[in-house]
């Protein structure tokens, strides 16, 4: 009966109950989107009428990615290092100025240019001289000062030499660590992909040529001047150590000044060398004086047909000693500048590859540890030196015939 009447008196049958939504949470949503669609259009009206820039998208832009928006372009790898203070330590120098560009062209406008380093221990007496010869010549060469630690140069604004320092370390004479310096110079340059040919001098060199005569001379010759010549006696085969084999034998051991000029090429294998570096390190000090046979020695291994086998640094060591000699204002004539400077050869034809030593008149950079007379009190008293220099240089530049 009771299936009949369609009941079941064992089931119940309950109705859900929906509670309306509260009118203040429903006011409260409705308000809140109203607001926002207001200022969204207040933002539309204002960017697109009031030509107001998008701020989070300038920020985002200028800030987060800098690095990447610079790198996809060509001039942010070829630009000179804008400041030559980094703090790379010597390891992580020498392997970036390691990289090496295998395809012989440019996809750019490349002017080759020297690069003139300076190894000095503080000031630069001579740099009133030095801003003569650079004048004018601007874009095809550039400058490198490595100093004693702690040394703050002070030249002014308009000075070829200001902010050219490089970070330096401890250099102490005939230790390795003035070929550390020397290598710490050609890596820093390299750094810098217009410099093709490099040129180390000191506090107390003076160019003898004017810059446009170096310049050609450098840039047309098919060798690198760097001395590399076989001496016997003490002061050459004498200084050679059994304990360098077999990288180095004694028919190998070379001798050459240390001022140099090395051309890219070269400068990228002093600074990548591990081999022969060690054997220098621990087997040639003094009285092996390193800085005389370490680039003479590796290069004339494994390039020496790349070499003139002579420098372009000319030093009078004829009085003998441990140095060469000094000269003073009395030395500084005419007849000494014509005896020994101006005979360069520019149709000079160089020897492939010379085992001993090479007498030659063919001078570019005088090395004589020279007095400055006046100038070696600092740089207080550098435009007055720069006016006087600027009246006696012209004789520094006499033609070549």
């Amino acid at each position: 009966m009771a299936l009949e009447n369609g009941k079941d008196p064992g089931i119940t049958i309950r109705m859900a109950h929906y509670r309306p939504l509260p009118l203040r949470l429903l006011q409260f949503c409705l308000v809140f989107l109203a607001l926002g669609i207001g200022v969204s259009m207040v933002s539309m009206y204002t960017i697109r009428y009031l030509k107001v820039p998008n701020v989070g998208i300038t920020s985002r832009s200028n800030v987060i990615f800098p690095c990447i928006e610079e790198r996809d372009s060509l001039e942010s790898w070829i630009r000179p290092p804008s400041n030559l203070w980094h703090k790379m330590n010597d390891t992580e120098l020498f392997w970036r100025a390691s990289a090496v560009h295998l395809r012989k062209q440019y996809p750019f406008k490349r002017v080759p240019k020297i690069a003139f380093m300076f190894l000095a221990k503080g000031p630069l007496p001579l740099a009133p001289l030095w801003e003569k010869f650079f004048e004018g010549h601007e874009g095809l060469y550039s400058i490198y000062v490595h100093s004693l630690p702690g040394y703050v140069p002070d030249f002014p604004s308009a000075s070829v030499f200001y902010r050219r320092n490089i970070p330096s370390q401890k250099v102490e004479w005939g230790m390795m660590s003035m070929c550390d310096a020397e290598r710490r110079l050609l890596a820093n340059a390299l750094l810098d992909v217009s410099n093709e040919w490099f040129i180390l001098v000191s506090e107390s060199c003076i160019p003898l040529q004017n810059f446009s005569v170096i310049y050609h001379y450098i840039s047309k010759s098919r060798y690198s001047f760097m001395g590399a010549f076989d001496e016997l006696g003490p002061y050459g085969r004498g200084r050679y150590n059994p304990n360098m084999q077999p990288e180095v034998t004694l028919e190998q051991w070379r001798k050459g000044s240390q001022w140099f000029e090395v051309n890219r090429w070269l400068a990228v294998y002093i600074v990548q060398d591990t081999i022969y570096y060690p054997k220098f390190r621990d087997f040639c000090q003094p009285a092996c004086y390193v800085d005389e046979h370490y680039f003479p020695t590796m290069l004339s291994i494994q390039l020496p047909k790349l070499l003139a086998n002579r420098t372009l640094t000319w030093a009078d060591w004829s009085r003998g000693g441990a140095h060469p000699a000094t000269f003073g204002k009395n030395d500084i004539t005419e007849d000494f500048f014509s005896l020994n400077i101006y005979k360069l050869d520019l149709t000079e034809q160089l020897p492939r590859h010379i085992p001993h030593s090479v007498e030659t008149s063919s001078i570019t950079v005088a090395k004589g540890s020279l007095k400055s007379h006046g100038a070696d009190k600092g740089h207080e008293s550098y435009d007055r030196n720069r006016a006087s220099y600027k009246k006696s240089v012209p004789s520094y530049h006499k033609p070549v015939s």
